[in-house]
């Protein structure tokens, strides 16, 4: 089975449950090297479309595509897959039960104990091998989950709340093991409520609302490209701003003003900056002129309202 990692594209997926429609229709895709960030509130879609891409749960109408293929349980087999609900076994030795799980995923017994030492090392459990499951910490309980995802050098990944529970060193160890895979190629998606999170590891963002996707691009896109307003902090009162033509003043309080540069184009945005620099010199002087860029979660409630 070639383990190449390969683009994953979800078209026209749904499942419903009787009269209830999860999911609707969803399309997107997963491309090679990038990390994806699936953002939705409680019922949204996510992990039941995340089931249907794993074959957990069967596909109403619509495919999934690996690569320019039809995705097979072959395929599914080499993905590393973190479900929403730990399966783990509570009464066993955390490195006893992950290196079986490595054999039953096709590692021979000696390459399974390596990978999975490695990684427990790597996710600051070095010293928990021995220990069963439920005597760890919830969080540290999802770091085994993580590590049985990743042992297995998948050619994808997809993860339910991967960060769910963990401290920001474990977060840190995290970002940085999905950077290496996507480094070599693999493509990764991962659930979260965590958008600030989302926001600073994601490549691109598919956001779901009701069954649907409501939008998606890379964090800039969903933006809206390069941001229009801006604060400025002038030396004297900054009432000036309100003169200058093509910039709409949203407020000023004393030297600080906040404004919007109403322009769709880039370059008559830059064009205005340059106005309001000139003119801010000639007033006595600028000491700030900066983008305001407006959180993802603002982004969020937009599209899903």
């Amino acid at each position: 089975m070639d383990r190449a990692p390969q683009t994953i594209t979800v078209e026209g997926l749904t499942r419903r449950f009787g009269d209830f429609t999860a999911v609707d229709h969803v399309d997107f895709c997963v491309p090679q090297g990038t990390m994806t960030g699936f953002v939705g509130g409680n019922g949204a879609g996510k992990t039941t479309t995340m089931r249907m891409i794993m074959g957990v749960l069967s596909i109403t109408e619509g495919r999934v595509m690996w690569g320019d293929q039809p995705m097979t349980a072959a395929h599914q087999r080499s993905i590393g897959y973190m479900p929403e609900e730990r399966g783990l076994y509570p009464k066993q030795k955390v490195a006893d039960q992950l290196i079986y799980l490595g054999q039953l995923k096709g590692l021979s017994p000696k390459a399974s104990r390596e990978s999975v030492m490695t990684l427990l090392e790597r996710l600051g459990l070095g010293e928990r091998t021995d220990d069963t499951v439920e005597a760890l910490s919830l969080g540290n309980q999802q770091r085994v989950q993580i590590a049985a995802a990743l042992m297995i050098e998948p050619a994808a990944l997809i993860l339910d709340e991967p960060f769910s529970g963990l401290d920001p060193d474990a977060v840190d160890s995290m970002a940085d093991l999905l950077r290496e895979h996507t480094a070599r190629g693999v493509p990764v998606l991962f659930s979260s409520h965590q958008l600030d999170l989302v926001d600073r590891l994601c490549d691109q963002l598919v956001i779901l609302a009701k069954g649907q996707v409501r939008a998606t691009g890379t964090p800039t896109e969903l933006r809206g490209g390069s941001p229009r307003r801006h604060r400025l902090v002038a030396v004297r009162d900054a009432g000036w701003v309100r003169e200058v033509p093509g910039v709409v003043t949203v407020d000023v309080d004393g030297p600080v003003a906040v404004l919007d540069l109403v322009s769709d184009s880039e370059t008559e945005r830059q064009r205005l900056l340059g106005e309001v620099l000139a003119e801010g010199l000639r007033r006595g002087g600028i000491t700030e002129l900066s983008p305001i860029i407006p959180p993802l979660s603002e982004v969020y409630r937009e599209v899903t309202a």
